[in-house]
């Protein structure tokens, strides 16, 4: 149980916590929270992009892995760039995890996000999970998608006692809810994984242009050109960016990308 003193403070799935009480975990042991540590990363959402009210899902994690099937149902690249704006603004590597790679070539979603940097592993029901695992060891991951990508199925795979529902995707290319809520499962003895609910939306209500710009150092220096409030979406607008990548500090592709995450669309 939380302390009172805690005030409505939540505790989130990955918080450190410090106990007082009965930390045995014998049964009827009862300890409570008096401490929430201090969070090196947060992943964090809105309902939608009019509801002021942030909601942290996972702190301390290191890395976001962004599930996302290549067929059945298609990829939504709009999760996606929602997906890796809150990983940047939280402090979390992301991890572009690409399912069902037998039915889809990933080529050209992968080229999507080359000027990104963005690191990918694509998997497929007949070969073992060798290279997804290599991508987890030794860190605390979150695994995000949309409901129908195989996102419980990767886990129940990786942590076969995990017993995760598993749905099936309907014949409008839609899937069905599954996981109800964020749980935190062993990989190994220095790695975890948080399987999060499937979402339909990603709401970053809460992030400012400016955050996102934070999280581009190769475009900062040139956004000191702007105008005051700059919401830095095209040169139309004033914005003094694309003069920057003009002379070189930064590429096109890189300035393109950033905008892109800026305009994501909600689904």
């Amino acid at each position: 149980m939380r302390a009172r003193e805690l005030g409505r403070k939540s505790v989130v799935v990955g918080d450190l916590v410090s106990l007082v009480g009965d930390t045995s975990g014998a049964t009827d042991a009862l300890a409570r929270i008096v401490r929430i540590g201090d969070r090196t990363s947060v992943l964090r959402r809105t309902a939608d992009d009019t509801d002021p009210y942030e909601r942290v899902i996972v702190a301390n994690a290191d890395q976001l892995v962004i599930v996302t099937a290549l067929a059945n149902p298609p990829p939504r690249t709009g999760l996606i760039d929602r997906c890796l704006v809150a990983a940047y603004v939280g402090g979390l590597d992301p991890l572009l995890c690409l399912t069902k790679s037998d039915l889809a070539d990933p080529v050209e979603l992968t080229a999507l996000y080359s000027d990104l940097g963005l690191r990918t592993v694509s998997v497929r029901k007949d070969e073992p999970l060798d290279a997804l695992i290599e991508q987890l060891r030794g860190r605390m991951s979150v695994l995000v998608g949309h409901s129908g990508v195989g996102k419980s199925t990767l886990v129940n795979a990786l942590v076969p006692d995990a017993d995760r529902a598993v749905g099936r995707v309907s014949d409008v290319g839609k899937g069905r809810h599954t996981s109800s809520s964020a749980v935190m499962l062993a990989l190994d003895d220095d790695s975890w994984i948080v399987d999060t609910p499937g979402i339909r939306s990603f709401g970053l209500a809460h992030v400012q242009p400016s955050d996102v710009l934070a999280t581009f150092p190769d475009l900062l220096e040139g956004a000191l050109r702007c105008p005051a409030n700059c919401e830095h979406r095209s040169a139309a607008a004033g914005c003094a960016l694309d003069d920057w990548v003009a002379t070189g500090p930064a590429t096109p592709g890189r300035l393109a990308a950033f905008r892109r995450l800026l305009a994501a669309p909600t689904t």
